[in-house]
């Protein structure tokens, strides 16, 4: 770990984490001085990662600056059983296609975070392909079903009568068994996977392991900023995303969850993180501030010279001048009063869909007009030109006759 202290190491690693189980014998672990065994387990079941994701990586990654060994574990075994974890239902599993093709997508983003050398990337379908019906059984003999049952999921399923496989009693076991092959001394997780990661502590034990610390780390919101990242609710920043569209997806994010974001994503300090909030709380414009979180995210995923560029071809304008190329022209010609609501304007434009559209996007702060944010009783003038942007992703220079 070269000069940095216990301490130091410790204050890194809990960073943005929400729970440490064994935050005693984690100190320990590190005492002693040799690299550690960082584990940590991905299912393939999008073929995209998001910020969400990366919250873990991150976290990988600074456990290798400490000097540690980071198992990436792609869960292409349990991926075909489907992870119940939070879920209200059985969730379909994956053919094995699906389960590689997707793999080798995740392979290709990560190690824009991480560092290869100190990475092993496993498939827990090394170890569990091998065990025998007779191991399986000895495995599932381990836990009983009431503990099973106090998982929250499983609860509320069983108290709504809604279905439950067999099966998937033997997601957190297998997960578990993948500490056991792999000799984990940590286990990062969502704080949705706490159950299972206690699992893994349960059955090192029972093989006479020392069992792993658990670091737990909270899940992201997305751009709603309310509900977590995710791309089957479209409120997404994807690693893949291109600089333009990540850029503005980052300016989009709401004021209050800037901190929040840069303490998760970012590797700036904290004592600079604080810094920039103080400026923020100073009276400083928090759109300049996410400017530096977007332009250091694009950088981390495409590059220097694309986060220099990204700006212009972002659908999200900043500052007075700094307007993306190719902007749509759009004339609108109300009948009525000299002035028209903002509300009106992104209606009649094509902005947004309709009046509970326009609320919508102007209560979340994320209208601009001519690179300045605007509230909703802002009004333009009949005869005006403006770059008008909506939300995300929806720009345009509107001229209202």
């Amino acid at each position: 770990m070269g000069s940095v202290s216990i301490e130091q190491a410790l204050a890194l690693i809990k960073r943005g984490a929400e729970e440490i189980i064994q935050e005693d014998i984690l100190k320990e672990k590190l005492e002693r001085g040799v690299p550690l065994r960082i584990k940590a387990g991905f299912d393939p079941t999008a073929p995209d990662l998001h910020l969400g994701h990366t919250v873990l990586i991150n976290k990988l990654r600074q456990f290798q600056e400490l000097g540690h060994q980071v198992i990436f574990l792609i869960g292409d075994f349990t991926g075909m059983i489907g992870d119940p974890s939070g879920k209200s239902a059985t969730r379909p599993p994956l053919t094995r296609e699906d389960v590689e093709r997707n793999a080798e997508t995740y392979k290709q983003q990560v190690f824009k975070i991480l560092d290869p050398e100190r990475t092993e990337v496993r498939f827990n379908s090394e170890w569990m392909d091998k065990l025998h019906a007779a191991d399986m059984i000895r495995l599932a003999g381990q836990y009983t079903v009431a503990r099973m049952l106090e998982r929250d999921d499983f609860q509320k399923r069983y108290s709504n009568e809604q279905s439950i496989s067999i099966h998937e009693f033997l997601y957190p076991l297998v997960q578990g068994y993948d500490s056991v092959a792999l000799k984990a001394d940590v286990e990062l997780g969502g704080t949705d996977q706490k159950f299972n990661l206690l699992m893994g502590r349960m059955l090192q034990k029972n093989e006479n392991q020392e069992p792993q610390v658990i670091i737990t780390l909270p899940i992201l919101e997305g751009l709603d900023g309310v509900q977590k990242m995710s791309k089957s609710l479209g409120n997404y920043i994807g690693v893949n995303d291109l600089p333009g569209e990540m850029f503005s997806k980052v300016l989009s994010i709401p004021d209050q969850l800037i901190g929040r974001y840069f303490e998760l994503l970012s590797f700036r300090s904290m004592e600079e993180i604080a810094s920039l909030m103080d400026e923020i709380a100073a009276g400083a414009n928090p759109q300049e501030v996410k400017r530096l979180l977007a332009e250091e995210l694009v950088e981390r995923f495409h590059g220097k010279e694309a986060a220099l560029s990204a700006h212009k071809s972002a659908g999200n304008v900043t500052k007075l001048g700094d307007i993306p190329e190719n902007v749509p022209e759009v004339t609108i010609d109300p009948e009525g009063s000299e002035e028209l609501p903002i509300s009106a304007v992104l209606r009649l434009s094509g902005l947004v869909k309709n009046g509970a559209a326009a609320k919508d996007v102007l209560g979340r702060g994320a209208v601009y007009v001519d690179g300045q944010k605007v509230a909703p009783g802002f009004k333009l003038a009949k005869g005006d030109t403006r770059v008008i942007q909506a939300g995300k992703k929806k720009i345009a220079r509107v001229t209202i006759k």
